[in-house]
């Protein structure tokens, strides 16, 4: 792995962040070069490698530093059951290998011979290598499956493509033996302006009809809505502040069908429509003909 450095998150007291790179350099597998740009080349080029190599990073962080907890923000679900499924893949493919070390073991031994080539390809150091590997992968597995070690966060948003992938996603981790019971439901929009616009509030029905199927599928799951805001949340006091909804859930600031709501709304309509009395003055004027 290479230019992974891990970095003091600014306005926090506590806590590192890291960008994993997850190509796979001659200098970070240890040893000569020969062996090591074999392995780096044969790495590289097996699909779903950078997802199962930043998690292979990052296990090796866990193991030399104390955190009490460790973050990963997965890519999309595509991306992310290619990383969990990975680990047990290759897990079988290098148990397979091994098994036929006694049918080809011999035959790779002649093969190296002939061509003259160093001990650095032998039989034993490729079996080493792989022997090494295995075992990262075999705590991998172990750890994605613990679910006091472990569990998955869903993050989506109210629309049906979303709520395809969350399902799709949750009985994938049910496969995996991999713990989840948390929903976070983004971009929600709560009616508590008085809101007017036709396209906000066939909106916030769409959205209602799946929040519903939402709960109607996960009763079981802690399921956290989180609104959508008028601004991006950037910089540290608007990531506290917006934190809070993770612990208190989101009130609007007004419920529809109160005498606040309806006063509001009274409020707004008057306001919009002195705004159109102004602007019928200012036609009627520019309509008037001109005095010679």
């Amino acid at each position: 792995m290479s230019n992974s450095m891990a970095a003091s998150l600014t306005g926090f007291s506590a806590g590192l962040s890291a960008e994993v790179d997850p190509t796979v350099e001659n200098e970070d597998t240890g040893g000569s070069d020969g062996m090591d740009g074999f392995l780096s080349d044969l790495a590289n080029s097996i699909p779903g490698i950078d997802e199962a190599m930043s998690f292979a990073e990052m296990l090796k962080l866990v193991q030399t530093m104390d955190y009490s907890v460790i973050v990963f923000d997965t890519a999309p679900t595509g991306h992310t059951l290619r990383l969990l499924q990975f680990p047990s893949t290759l897990e079988k493919g290098l148990d397979k290998i091994m098994s036929l070390k006694s049918k080809f073991g011999g035959l790779l031994g002649q093969m190296t011979r002939m061509f003259g080539v160093g001990e650095e390809f032998g039989e034993d150091a490729i079996l080493g290598k792989l022997e090494g590997m295995k075992d990262v992968i075999e705590q991998v597995n172990k750890q994605f499956k613990d679910p006091d070690l472990t569990t998955f966060v869903c993050v989506c948003i109210p629309e049906f493509l979303s709520l395809y992938e969350t399902e799709r996603l949750v009985q994938e981790l049910a496969k995996f033996e991999i713990d989840t019971h948390n929903i976070i439901i983004n971009q929600v929009l709560f009616d508590e302006e008085g809101v007017e616009s036709k396209l906000l509030k066939a909106r916030m029905k769409m959205q209602q009809k799946y929040l519903d199927q939402f709960y109607m599928l996960y009763d079981d799951f802690h399921i956290t809505k989180l609104p959508l805001l008028p601004q991006e949340v950037c910089g540290v006091e608007a990531l506290k502040a917006f934190s809070q909804h993770f612990l208190k859930p989101y009130q609007p600031m007004l419920t529809e069908g109160t005498i606040e709501e309806l006063e509001q709304r009274v409020s707004r309509l008057q306001q919009l429509l002195k705004e159109a009395e102004s602007e019928l003055e200012r036609a009627r004027k520019g309509k008037q003909p001109i005095n010679n």
